[in-house]
C-alpha cells in the first residue's frame, strides 16, 4: 500500500527560497495596523522562509549544507534586491526571524561567486544600507542584531572605510554612552573594530581626520570634506527621510541630525533641491510632529527645526521643477 501523503516535499531551490523571502517581506507593506491577524500571518511566513534559508546555508543537523546552493542563494538575494529588504524590514520582524537573519547574514556575506563576495559587492553599491544599520543602534529592540550585521560588513576594508568616512560615524560617540549597557557595549565593540580591523584604512583615516575626531566636529562643520561628499548624494538623503518616519523616536531624532545637514548646505545640488521641493509638505508635517522632549535641549531642537522647515519651504518656493 502506498502512503504517498507521507512523501517529503521537494526541497526548494536557491531561486525559490530567494523569491519566497522577497515575496513575504514585500507582503509586509500591504498590511495595516487594523489588520493585526493579517500582519501576524505575514510575519509568520517571513519566519518560515528565514528558517528555510537557515537550513540551506547551515544544514539541518543531519546533512551538511550544499555550498554550491549557498553561493547560488547569495547571488539570487543580490540579484533581486532582497538584501535591501532584509535590512529595511528588520525593525518589524519578530525575535526568531531576526535571530535567523543574523545567522544567515554572516554566512552569506562570506560566499564567493566567481571569486567575488557578491553580497559585500552589492552593499558597496548601496552604501546607504550601512547608514541604516548604524542608525538602528538607537532602537534597542534591534540594536544588537544590527550590531552583529554591521560588524560582519566591516570585515571588508571598503565597507569599513565607508563607515569611517560617513556622517553616521560620529553617532558612535553617542551610542557608546547609551544608558542600555548591552547596546552601549555592542556599539563600543563595533567602534573598536572600525578603528582596529584594517590597519591601512584606519591609519589613512586617522591621519586625515585626527582634528575632527578629537573635537567631535564632524556634524558641526558642514563644510568639512567628509560631509561635503556625503551631502551631495541624493540616495543618502532618501535614507534619512525614510528614517524620519521610523517608529522609534530615537531613530527619528538621530536621522534629523543628519538630515538637517543636507538642508542647511548652502550649495545643495539640483537633485537634492528637487527631492526637498517635491516632498516639502510631507517633510514639514513630519518635522512639525517631531520633538526631542528634553527641556532646554528641546528648545534648541525646536529652533533648529524651524530653521530647517523654513529652508525647505524656501527651496520649494524657488523651485521650477
Amino acid at each position: 500500500m502506498s502512503f504517498s501523503f507521507f512523501k517529503p516535499s521537494r526541497p526548494k531551490t536557491p531561486q525559490e527560497v530567494a523569491k519566497a523571502i522577497n515575496d513575504s517581506l514585500m507582503a509586509l507593506d500591504t498590511q495595516t495596523v487594523v489588520e493585526v491577524r493579517a500582519l501576524e500571518k505575514a510575519l509568520e511566513e517571513v519566519e518560515k522562509n528565514f528558517g528555510t534559508m537557515k537550513c540551506m546555508v547551515s544544514g539541518d543537523g543531519e546533512t551538511e549544507p550544499n555550498m554550491d546552493q549557498v553561493s547560488q542563494l547569495a547571488l539570487e538575494i543580490c540579484k533581486e534586491g532582497v538584501l535591501d529588504l532584509l535590512i529595511h524590514k528588520l525593525p518589524i520582524l519578530g525575535w526568531e526571524a531576526r535571530k535567523d537573519l543574523v545567522h544567515c547574514w554572516s554566512i552569506l556575506l562570506k560566499q564567493k561567486v566567481d571569486s567575488t563576495y557578491c553580497c559585500a559587492e552589492y552593499i558597496e553599491n548601496h552604501l546607504e544600507l550601512l547608514d541604516f544599520l548604524v542608525v538602528c543602534y538607537d532602537n534597542k529592540e534591534i540594536a544588537l542584531n544590527c550590531g552583529n550585521m554591521l560588524r560582519d560588513c566591516i570585515r571588508f576594508p571598503t565597507l569599513a572605510k565607508y563607515v569611517l568616512e560617513s556622517a553616521s560615524f560620529v553617532l558612535f560617540f553617542k551610542f557608546v554612552e547609551l544608558p542600555n549597557f548591552d547596546v552601549a557595549s555592542d556599539a563600543f565593540s563595533t567602534f573598536k573594530d572600525l578603528l582596529t580591523k584594517h590597519g591601512t584604512v584606519v591609519s589613512e583615516f586617522l591621519t586625515a581626520h585626527y582634528d575632527e575626531l578629537l573635537s567631535e566636529f564632524l556634524l558641526e562643520t558642514p563644510n568639512s570634506h567628509i560631509m561635503k561628499r556625503y551631502i551631495l548624494e541624493v540616495r543618502y538623503l532618501k535614507v534619512m527621510m525614510t528614517l524620519l518616519k521610523d517608529s522609534s523616536k530615537n531613530i527619528q531624532i538621530s536621522a534629523f541630525h543628519i538630515f538637517k545637514i543636507f538642508v542647511a548646505n548652502p550649495n545643495k545640488p539640483r537633485e537634492v533641491k528637487v527631492i526637498l521641493a517635491k516632498n516639502h509638505e510631507k517633510l514639514t508635517e513630519l518635522l512639525e510632529n517631531l520633538s526631542a522632549g528634553k527641556g532646554d535641549e528641546d528648545e534648541q531642537f525646536e529652533e533648529e527645526k524651524e530653521l530647517i522647515i523654513a529652508e525647505i519651504e524656501r527651496v520649494a518656493q524657488l523651485s521650477n521643477f
